[in-house]
């Protein structure tokens, strides 16, 4: 079963044989990202305004079973993924060793810091196409909670549009550290969207902000990675492909994590406010 799993997932010739082209590849042209983007901030500030003066005195809407259905989907998703690029790298490690002693590279060089010259075609980044598609069926989320909460997160938006921009980054410049990226992004999704699985059919929830909470882990695991792969940028050879792209990257990734500790700081402080004496009462009619 090992075996057989393996071959569909990175033996396959269409995953062997992959290139990130105008060709083979849907979606990969800069005009198409920046488009996408635009058309996702607009339509969710379309419907946000719409419901707003339409139905703005109507109790928020019920999605029934979509959402449970959209976070199981991402659950499957994610896990296949996760499977896929880790059988991916094991493949390239093996075919490849050869290669990389000639230049004193290990395994674990390799995944956080690409050699130059690397081209975005093969097994991992067959998979990471992949990933950048799947980023699309993230923006759902955000529709789901404007018309069940009559609520528009910009940090939401922002958050979306920024992941789908890095994502496209890594293919187009064969960016260093993806590999680990999607590993480590694709876990924290399992266990995310398993979470809001698990809410979404009525079991209880966490006592604390379960989602928020991974978010931080993931991007701080983020930084310790870039930290090395700044460390052997400057230690390697030649050093790491795509630079120019992580750099940028990198300073996204802060731009995102400054923001959700900005939010997970006030939402505590906010928590906190709300359990005092005095403001009880006026936190229940709030709820009400």
């Amino acid at each position: 079963m090992i075996e057989n799993l393996r071959y569909y997932l990175s033996e396959r010739p269409s995953i062997v044989n992959f290139r990130w082209s105008h060709s083979q590849s849907w979606g990969n042209t800069w005009s198409f990202l920046f488009t996408s983007i635009a058309a996702y901030i607009i339509f969710s500030l379309f419907l946000h305004l719409l419901l707003l003066l339409l139905f703005r005195h109507r109790r928020p809407l019920s999605l029934g079973p979509i959402p449970a259905v959209h976070s199981l989907s991402m659950v499957l998703i994610s896990l296949t993924i996760f499977t896929g690029i880790l059988f991916s790298a094991a493949a390239e490690i093996r075919d490849t060793r050869w290669f990389w002693r000639r230049y004193k590279t290990t395994p674990f060089q390799w995944l956080l810091c690409f050699p130059l010259g690397t081209r975005p075609s093969g097994r991992v980044f067959f998979w990471s196409y992949i990933f950048y598609l799947s980023r699309f069926l993230h923006t759902l989320r955000t529709f789901f909670t404007i018309l069940q909460r009559r609520k528009l997160s910009v940090f939401q938006l922002f958050n979306n549009s920024i992941l789908i921009f890095m994502s496209f980054l890594w293919l187009e410049f064969s960016q260093s550290f993806q590999v680990l990226a999607i590993l480590l992004t694709t876990l924290s999704y399992f266990i995310v969207y398993g979470y809001r699985f698990w809410t979404a059919i009525g079991l209880p929830s966490a006592c604390f902000p379960f989602v928020a909470s991974c978010q931080i882990v993931l991007l701080g695991c983020n930084v310790v990675c870039h930290v090395g792969v700044l460390l052997l940028h400057f230690m390697k050879r030649g050093g790491c492909n795509g630079i120019g792209a992580w750099v940028f990257n990198s300073v996204l990734n802060a731009a995102i994590l400054f923001l959700l500790l900005n939010f997970y700081v006030r939402m505590h402080l906010g928590n906190r406010k709300v359990k005092t004496p005095e403001n009880l009462d006026s936190a229940k009619s709030k709820d009400i």
